[in-house]
């Protein structure tokens, strides 16, 4: 079973057009990916209609560690 960093890099990968060359961790920004706030917002819609919930992108999270961790509590709830 892929884990929800996987499951995320993937949903990544494919709505900006990221090939398996770019590197991708934990600790990955979404500006080290140079990802406008439109992209971020449009992978989050991604990751809710995966994962069945309901992102507040209020303050939006800075990494990938953070992203997944902010999908994680939210599938917790």
């Amino acid at each position: 079973m892929d884990t929800t960093f996987d499951r995320i890099v993937q949903i990544l990968r494919e709505e900006c057009e990221l090939d398996e060359s770019v590197e991708i961790t934990v600790n990955t920004t979404f500006q080290d990916l140079e990802l406008d706030s439109l992209s971020v917002v449009e992978i989050a819609l991604e990751c809710e209609d995966e994962f069945g919930i309901q992102i507040d992108l209020e303050e939006p999270p800075k990494t990938m560690g953070e992203f997944v961790a902010l999908v994680d509590s939210l599938l917790n709830e």
